[in-house]
C-alpha cells in the first residue's frame, strides 16, 4: 500500500473516489471549487494506493492563507479494503508526518461531521467506529463531541434584558477578558489548554485564533452592566461560509444571572442587523449551561461534530 500527496494525474479519481458510507462526505463540485481557492490543495490531498488504483482519500483543508492545513474534512476507504482502522490510520499518519515536515507547528484536527443521533443509526454509528480507531491510532487522541448550531431570521431575533453596554476596547483589554472568562469555563479545549499552558497563554491563542478568523477586528465588544462593572465580550466572527458567533463569555463572577443570555442576544442581532441569512455556532454537548442559551436564542442544531487533536504539550 502507498500512502502519497496527489498530482493532477489522480485527481478524476479523486473527485470520483465512490463513497459507500453515510458521513464525511465532499462532493466533487464542492472540492473542486475550494481547491481553485487554495483551501483544498493538491499537497493536502493524500491517497492509498494499491496496485495503482486509489483505495483511499484523505482531504485536508485550510483557510486560503493558511501555510498549512488547518482540518481534516474527509476521510474515506473503498469497500475492498478489509483493515479500514489500519489502513486509515496509515493514511492519517503519513499525511501528518508529511505537514510536520513542512513546518506545520501541530497536526491539523479531524473534524467528523454527523446528524442528530447518529449512536442509533448503526451504518452511521461503524462507519465513525473505524474512523475513530484511524483518529487515535495517528495521535489525535483528544475527543470531544460538538453541537454545530444555526440561527436564521425566520426564528426571530432573541430576547435581549438590555442589562448591558457594549463597548469597543483595546487588544489589551480585550486579552485581559479573554484570561477572566477561560477561569471555570465549561468549554472542553480551553480546560485542557489551561491545565497544560497556563491562563495568559490560553487567552493568547484565543485571542489570536479570532483575530485569523474572516470576520472583523471591529465588531468585538465588551459587555458592562449600567454602572460600568466589566461582564464579559462579544466576539461576532464569520467562518469562509457564514457568518458566526465566534466567541463569548461572562466573567466568573456574574455568572448564573442570565447576561449569557444578553451577549447572544446581542451577537445576533449584530449579524442579522447586517443582513445575514443564517448565523452558525457550536459548543461541546457537555457544555449544557451554553447549549441551553443557544437553544433560548432560537439557535438549532443542525448536526453533530466529531474532534479529534492531538493532546497539547
Amino acid at each position: 500500500m502507498l500512502f502519497r500527496a496527489i498530482t493532477g494525474a489522480d485527481l478524476n479519481q479523486v473527485t470520483g473516489f465512490p463513497v459507500d458510507d453515510p458521513v464525511g462526505s465532499i462532493d466533487a463540485d464542492r472540492y473542486l471549487n475550494e481547491l481553485g481557492q487554495g483551501m483544498y490543495r493538491p499537497e493536502w490531498t493524500w491517497i492509498a494506493e494499491h496496485d495503482q488504483r486509489v483505495v483511499g482519500r484523505a482531504l485536508w483543508w485550510g483557510q486560503a492563507s493558511s501555510a498549512h492545513p488547518i482540518a481534516l474534512d474527509c476521510l474515506h476507504l473503498a469497500a475492498s479494503v478489509t483493515d479500514r482502522a489500519a489502513v486509515a490510520a496509515a493514511l492519517l499518519t503519513a499525511g501528518l508526518r508529511a505537514f510536520a515536515a513542512q513546518g506545520a507547528p501541530k497536526p491539523p484536527l479531524y473534524n467528523l461531521t454527523l446528524p442528530n443521533g447518529w449512536r442509533d443509526e448503526p451504518s452511521v454509528s461503524a462507519a465513525v467506529a473505524w474512523r475513530r480507531s484511524a483518529a487515535l491510532a495517528a495521535g489525535l487522541t483528544a475527543e470531544v463531541e460538538r453541537l454545530q448550531l444555526e440561527w436564521t431570521p425566520a426564528v426571530g431575533m432573541p430576547d435581549s434584558r438590555g442589562r448591558l453596554v457594549f463597548t469597543e476596547a483595546s487588544d489589551e483589554e480585550f486579552l485581559h477578558v479573554f484570561q477572566r472568562i477561560a477561569e471555570g469555563s465549561l468549554d472542553g479545549q480551553t480546560r485542557r489548554n489551561l491545565a497544560v499552558k497556563g491562563p495568559e497563554t490560553t487567552a493568547r491563542e484565543e485571542m489570536d485564533f479570532y483575530l485569523s478568523c474572516p470576520g472583523d477586528r471591529a465588531w468585538w465588544r465588551l459587555a458592562h452592566t449600567s454602572d460600568g462593572t466589566l461582564a464579559g465580550l462579544a466576539i461576532p466572527s464569520a467562518t469562509p461560509y457564514n457568518r458566526n458567533v465566534g466567541y463569548l463569555g461572562v466573567v466568573p463572577e456574574l455568572r448564573g444571572r442570565g447576561y449569557i443570555d444578553d451577549v447572544l442576544a446581542e451577537i445576533t442581532r449584530f449579524h442579522a442587523e447586517q443582513g445575514a441569512e443564517l448565523v452558525t455556532a457550536t459548543t461541546d454537548t457537555t457544555n449544557v449551561p451554553m447549549a441551553a442559551a443557544f437553544a433560548r436564542a432560537g439557535y438549532r442544531t443542525a448536526q453533530i461534530r466529531l474532534r479529534y487533536s492531538a493532546p497539547e504539550s
